[in-house]
């Protein structure tokens, strides 16, 4: 178990990937207690810290995730296994990172997961595969946009200094676009001013990530609406053929319960 304490997280990530190369040349089994990896984020270094990290003797590395929900009878809750299976997933790629650069090394994507036993406080492990998990993540930070190229389109001066004049920040906000989510309300400050703006241009990711998907390259809720009522729209479109099956089995289902036609109906 190598002494993996340095200066800032800088420091750590580097005294980290110099225990992982000198592990995998001793060809030991060694134990890497609380590492810590950088990952590139959207061109930002992201700082991470496993719960452990094994090095094989035949240079496998192996990420290992330490969870406080229960292994019962050999099997755990599905929605937390899936959780901490996405989260071992970034680990094992910024893991990758490094094994890109040592010889003989390659990272496993079977991550162990440590759970309690039953209801002890014994240990049970389990393998996870994360090859699903680390495929969706990797796609998902190739599409991210550089910070770079954000600050770029950027109008000059702008600035978003708390300390400057209330009017000059609510300036420099309005200048950026909303890209808003109803699961923003959970993770960010601004949430509800970027849901003024989506309401105000009528989008359809105010109704959900999900909603705005089925929903392909209609973007508003006034050209779905024109769509299924058939005053917009191509027929060939299998979003806009949806739409209007669905307007038509909906005047159907109004017409034989006798509902005014602006009736909500389930």
């Amino acid at each position: 178990m190598p002494d993996l304490a340095a200066a800032g997280p800088e420091g750590r990530a580097a005294r980290t990937a110099l225990a992982l190369r000198e592990a995998t040349a001793a060809a030991a089994w060694t134990l890497l207690d609380r590492p810590l990896l950088a990952l590139e984020v959207a061109g930002s270094p992201a700082y991470l810290e496993p719960d452990a990290v094994v090095v094989h003797p035949d240079g496998h590395w192996t990420v290992v995730e330490i969870k406080s929900f229960p292994m019962i009878d050999g099997s755990a809750d599905a929605a937390k296994v899936g959780a901490a299976a996405r989260q071992a997933a970034v680990y094992v790629l910024a893991l990758e990172r490094v094994a890109a650069k040592v010889a003989d090394a390659q990272v496993r994507h079977s991550v162990l997961l440590v759970c309690p036993k039953d209801f002890s406080n014994l240990p049970a492990a389990s393998a996870v595969d994360v090859r699903k998990q680390r495929s969706v993540t990797r796609r998902q930070l190739e599409r991210l946009t550089r910070v770079e190229d954000l600050a770029a389109a950027l109008p000059e001066g702008t600035t978003f200094d708390v300390d400057q004049p209330a009017e000059k920040l609510a300036a420099a906000v309005e200048s950026v676009g909303a890209a808003y989510a109803p699961e923003c309300l959970a993770a960010c400050e601004l949430a509800f001013h970027c849901r003024e703006k989506a309401r105000a241009a009528g989008t359809v990711e105010t109704l959900g990530r999900q909603c705005a998907r089925e929903h392909g390259g209609l973007t508003t809720i006034g050209e779905v609406l024109a769509a299924a009522e058939g005053a917009a729209g191509d027929p060939a479109d299998p979003t806009v053929a949806a739409l209007r099956r669905a307007a038509a089995l909906r005047s159907q289902a109004l017409a034989v319960s006798g509902a005014p036609e602006g009736t909500a109906c389930r």
